[in-house]
């Protein structure tokens, strides 16, 4: 079995769990978040922990045993907490300012890149060349901080560009003469 699913997700006293056929609605204090579970994982609730077993002994149902643990495990995480990333612009004249849902940045193109937000995912500016992506689905937080960093991905010869906040950039040495 996945070692990953051996483990119990555990349940805070402000989340409530609802589980109806299949489908699994998790509802805290930030948030409701819904996932179905496949017809191979059979999930158990036992006091405050919910428990994640294989239907049968193939491959895919152990695969997926520990899949759906981890997006459990993060819908409530994400509907107590929440999830964010943050992004560091750098370069010089590149901006970004939050305007309700709409993500206004300039970086260095001939035109500013106006990104509108998904529903359930908030950015801030804290300052001008910071960006802090907030959510309760970790999946859609990523996705949206993958998506603004592809507007213009940091460069290794001047590290230029939109990068994560702990992303390391390997800077390559100019040409020579």
């Amino acid at each position: 079995m996945s070692r990953i699913a051996n483990k119990p997700v555990q349940v805070p006293s402000s989340v409530e769990v609802k589980e109806s056929g299949r489908q699994l609605t998790v509802k805290g204090p930030k948030g409701t978040l819904e996932h179905r579970i496949h017809g191979l994982v059979e999930m158990t609730r036992e006091d405050n922990e919910l428990v994640f077993k294989a239907r049968d002994e193939s491959q895919a149902a152990n695969a997926l045993t520990g899949t759906t643990r981890s997006v459990v495990h993060n819908m409530v995480a994400g509907v107590t907490d929440g999830f964010e990333k943050k992004l560091e612009l750098v370069g010089v004249g590149y901006r970004a300012q939050a305007k309700g849902n709409i993500l206004n940045l300039t970086l260095g193109f001939s035109h500013p890149v106006d990104y509108a937000l998904p529903e359930g995912v908030t950015a801030e500016t804290p300052s001008q060349t910071e960006v802090v992506v907030k959510g309760i689905d970790k999946q859609k937080v990523g996705q949206v901080a993958a998506e603004i960093r592809a507007f213009r991905p940091p460069e290794p010869y001047k590290g230029k560009g939109v990068r994560y906040a702990d992303e390391v950039i390997i800077r390559k040495e100019a040409k020579k003469k």
